[in-house]
């Protein structure tokens, strides 16, 4: 899979451009801060329908801006599709396929997949645990495409539910049945449904995801760093001791009847949290609630691995879902965004190893002496110009070596 051709109209610090690019590495060179890191996270939105860096699309206008366009030609296996997504202040995005618009934009999910490996990753090992969760699911939704619309559903239900639970515990603070108090009540049975529904469904995936996921980050790992301690992963659910704990482990093979199980076990749960739901007003029970645990040696990573550890643990978060991708029949587009600068002499190594055999990557860089040399390519100079607009960026091809078959 590769894109042929790329363009912006109006994304952060872009006004228009428009880039055809070719299989193998594309470097982006330019200064920090003059709209490199703006390109590829113009392409992740195209891939994902989300930013890595912001979590709202407010932030993805230029400024003055009531929408953005963002364009990409993707060809997979000899099939060329374009995908057109726009980006709308105050209302709804819009996507199209081959000019045609779809009904929700997630219907272009899985069309073009992509890797992004970026500083911002880090937070995949220190941060919290939304971030962990943000990360199985979106690489859920690539090899599943179908499953945003079960998130979409999940997360529709959670905000009804949650403000249920805000009615009935407000009402119950007040001392008084008040109608909305008894209104919510009476329906939190049809919600708890409706949320063990689809919250057992995007349960049961991100397990089985895990059971293929697991072994290749394991072994990026082993890979990256061999003296360290030996990398593990785990899935810890809200539902606690409703779930059999056999399905925390990546090791156990996902069976058919796995989703039933996990249902019943969801309401369960449910119903021996409902008093401590309704006096806390917050859905305390299910996927949102979830922790993908990072294990090195019998400690967990955050809080007990060091800087570089950290980094070899996120650096194989990546590469094992690059490499799970690239199984499943077809190469993912990877983008490096300025990390070679941030790696140690061992990693940049493991890193360039997989980079260099990738159908497409796309990389960013301050300085050209940041690009190792197996990923010499396609080269274009990023910089910001003042104009009547304000601040914007500018893209010039600079340099073309051959590019491998």
């Amino acid at each position: 899979m590769y894109v042929r051709t790329f363009s912006l109209r109006d994304f952060r610090s872009w006004d228009a451009v428009s880039v055809d690019l070719v299989p193998g590495p594309t470097v982006l060179l330019g200064r920090n801060g003059h709209g490199k890191t703006n390109m590829l996270e113009a392409l992740g939105y195209l891939s994902t329908l989300t930013s890595h860096r912001v979590s709202g699309d407010a932030p993805l206008l230029r400024a003055g801006t009531s929408r953005a366009l963002v364009s990409a030609h993707v060809v997979n296996a000899g099939r060329e599709l374009a995908l057109d997504v726009e980006i709308n202040d105050g209302k709804s995005n819009r996507a199209r396929i081959n000019q045609s618009p779809t009904r929700r934009p997630r219907e272009i999910l899985g069309i073009l997949r992509t890797v992004l490996f970026a500083p911002e990753d880090l937070s995949l090992v220190r941060g919290d645990p939304g971030d962990r969760r943000r990360f199985l699911d979106e690489l859920l939704t690539t090899r599943i495409p179908r499953l945003g619309g079960v998130r979409a559903d999940y997360d529709k239900v959670l905000r009804q539910r949650s403000a249920l639970l805000k009615t009935a515990g407000g009402a119950l603070r007040r001392g008084a049945r008040s109608a909305d108090g008894a209104g919510a009540l009476a329906t939190l049975d049809v919600w708890d449904g409706h949320l063990a529904s689809h919250g057992a469904e995007l349960l049961a995936a991100r397990i089985a995801l895990l059971h293929d996921l697991a072994p290749h980050v394991v072994a990026a790992y082993r890979s990256i760093a061999p003296e360290s301690r030996p990398a593990l992963l785990r899935y810890r659910s809200s539902l606690g001791d409703a779930l059999p704990p056999e399905f925390a482990d990546p090791e156990r093979r996902p069976e058919p009847g796995d989703r039933a199980t996990i249902e019943a076990a969801f309401v369960a749960a449910l119903a021996a949290a409902r008093t401590r739901e309704i006096e806390r007003g917050v859905c305390l029970v299910g996927p949102h609630r979830d922790e993908l645990e990072l294990i090195l040696g019998d400690q967990p990573a955050k809080g007990y691995a060091s800087h570089g550890e950290s980094w070899s643990y996120a650096l194989a978060l990546r590469l094992g879902a690059f490499e799970l991708l690239r199984s499943d029949g077809t190469d993912p587009v990877l983008m490096l965004d300025d990390v070679f600068a941030e790696l140690d002499r061992r990693r940049r190594a493991a890193l360039a190893a997989v980079a260099a055999s990738a159908e497409q990557v796309l990389i960013t860089a301050a300085v050209p002496e940041d690009v190792p040399s197996e990923l010499a390519g396609v080269r274009f100079s990023v910089r910001a110009e003042d104009s009547e607009r304000g601040r914007l960026s500018v893209l010039t091809r600079t340099e073309v070596e051959e590019v491998r078959p």
